[in-house]
């Protein structure tokens, strides 16, 4: 096929692409450390746009989430054809994504994105507290306030203070609301994607089912009403489980293996990371019949209250987030490739339309 080619990054040439040296890397990509338990991925996206519509854009999430003690980027690479690609950042919450345009003539929009990071298990022992310094204001005025869908009033707060009723400590509220949304919600197989995280709309209706961006961000918005900081991570998985669970891995091709996990900042903890939502596909998916009541549920209730297993991705914690360039409105959160053309926005959910397929494979396995 004729293509343009077009690359960015440190000026790389196409030879590069296929032995990347990562201009955004702290460290030599290549030799990642083996220390503490850190592995290191590399996850690939490629999308294929139809020229229909004419003038196609292109949003892609990237690694965005840097923290020593447990996830690392390693810097990008990209190549396909379109007239311009940039990396930006949304300027609130520090989502990184890749801008893409291409010209109306177009005839087979294609970009090809490569992303390395490192990443080993989080837990954090909620019986030892030490000295964390508190958040800043403006932090802990960002992930206290509500967004377009995670509300934090009416209903929310009504239902918030009835869970933490008697709470003393927040790591006492924060248990509680972990404990109830576990207990009062379920997995749904038919809700598109990850769904989308009305938690008022879901409190209202009585409906308490959904996905990870569902569950996990009521868990958000409960906490935040109970004066909590706590936030929504979008990210996806990248390996299989090395802990016996099927249903909280995935490898190889994980174009649908999106997932939103949480966090909570405890006074004398930090952040915390808690995954309400993935228990509740333990008991869906694991195997037929489980209940909260068989062991291999209550194992993983018991460990995703302050820890989670790295076998995934973090991309960032953004809401509400306002695609530069675009002619759309604001999406719930970056988790999904989004695009858009003359016609409007194209569905990140619906393959006929909307072609992509991300791979993970791991860079240090033994």
């Amino acid at each position: 096929m004729d293509r343009r080619t077009f690359i960015k990054t440190a000026a790389l040439s196409a030879a590069a692409f296929a032995a990347p040296r990562f201009a955004l890397a702290a460290e030599n990509p290549f030799k990642p450390s083996p220390a503490a338990g850190w592995r290191s991925f590399e996850v690939t996206t490629r999308v294929e746009l139809s020229a229909a519509g004419g003038a196609p854009r292109l949003w892609l999430p990237l690694p965005s989430i840097e923290d020593p003690a447990w996830i690392k980027p390693m810097g990008n690479l990209w190549l396909g054809n379109a007239a311009s690609v940039q990396q930006l950042r949304d300027p609130r919450y520090g989502a990184q994504m890749l801008a893409a345009t291409w010209d109306a003539g177009e005839p087979a929009p294609v970009l090809e994105v490569l992303s390395r990071f490192s990443a080993r298990n989080r837990a954090i022992d909620l019986t030892q507290p030490g000295k964390v310094a508190p958040l800043d204001k403006a932090t802990h005025a960002l992930y206290t306030r509500g967004t377009e869908l995670l509300r934090t009033d009416g209903i929310v707060k009504k239902t918030s203070l009835e869970i933490t009723k008697g709470a003393k400590t927040d790591l006492d509220k924060a248990k509680a609301i972990y404990e109830w949304v576990v207990d009062n919600t379920e997995r749904n197989p038919k809700t598109r994607g990850c769904g989308i995280g009305d938690i008022a709309g879901m409190l209202e209706s009585g409906n308490l089912s959904g996905k990870c961006a569902d569950l996990n961000a009521l868990y958000v918005g409960l906490a935040r009403a109970a004066g909590l900081p706590a936030r929504d991570v979008y990210g996806v998985r990248v390996a299989d489980s090395k802990f016996g669970y099927k249903s909280l891995g995935k490898s190889g091709d994980i174009t649908k293996a999106q997932h939103c996990r949480a966090e909570v900042w405890l006074t004398n903890f930090g952040w915390v990371p808690v995954d309400p939502a993935d228990v509740r596909k333990v008991v869906l998916e694991e195997k037929p019949g489980l209940t909260l009541k068989d062991d291999v549920v209550i194992a993983a209730r018991e460990t995703l209250f302050g820890a989670w297993e790295m076998n995934w991705l973090a991309y960032n914690f953004a809401h509400d987030v306002a695609l530069p360039g675009s002619k759309g409105a604001r999406v719930p959160f970056l988790m999904y490739p989004q695009a858009e053309n003359n016609n409007g926005r194209l569905d990140s959910l619906d393959p006929p339309t909307f072609v992509y397929k991300l791979t993970a494979k791991e860079l240090n396995a033994a």
